[in-house]
């Protein structure tokens, strides 16, 4: 499927609880979400020619955790490498919602 500015689909919360509790049911350690505010990513979706953003898994073998990098992707579907790229984003645990549908408690 080619990248384009619609890619993607919104789904329900049930949707998104099955997802979320079937990840965090099989994964019971792992980082069950990361939090990265709106100004950085404004950051990645401004740059010229970005139409979205794509969120690769990554390890950071400093802390020894799974980790995030989001990079802005063009119109060819390729990543904008020599532009902003984003990562050290709030992990959940230890930085969860108080009250969310969509972990598992």
């Amino acid at each position: 499927m080619k990248a384009d500015r619609n890619t993607g689909e919104v789904i329900t919360l049930t949707e998104a609880t099955n997802f979320t509790h079937s990840f965090q049911e099989e994964n019971p350690n792992a980082i069950k979400a990361f939090f990265v505010g709106t100004n950085n990513l404004n950051l990645v979706i401004e740059q010229e020619g970005c139409i979205g953003i794509r969120i690769y898994n990554g390890y950071d073998t400093t802390r020894n955790k799974n980790n995030l990098v989001l990079v802005g992707v063009n119109e060819a579907g390729e990543d904008i490498t020599e532009g902003v790229i984003v990562e050290h984003l709030n992990p959940c645990p230890p930085e969860c919602p108080k009250s969310s549908a969509l972990l598992k408690r």
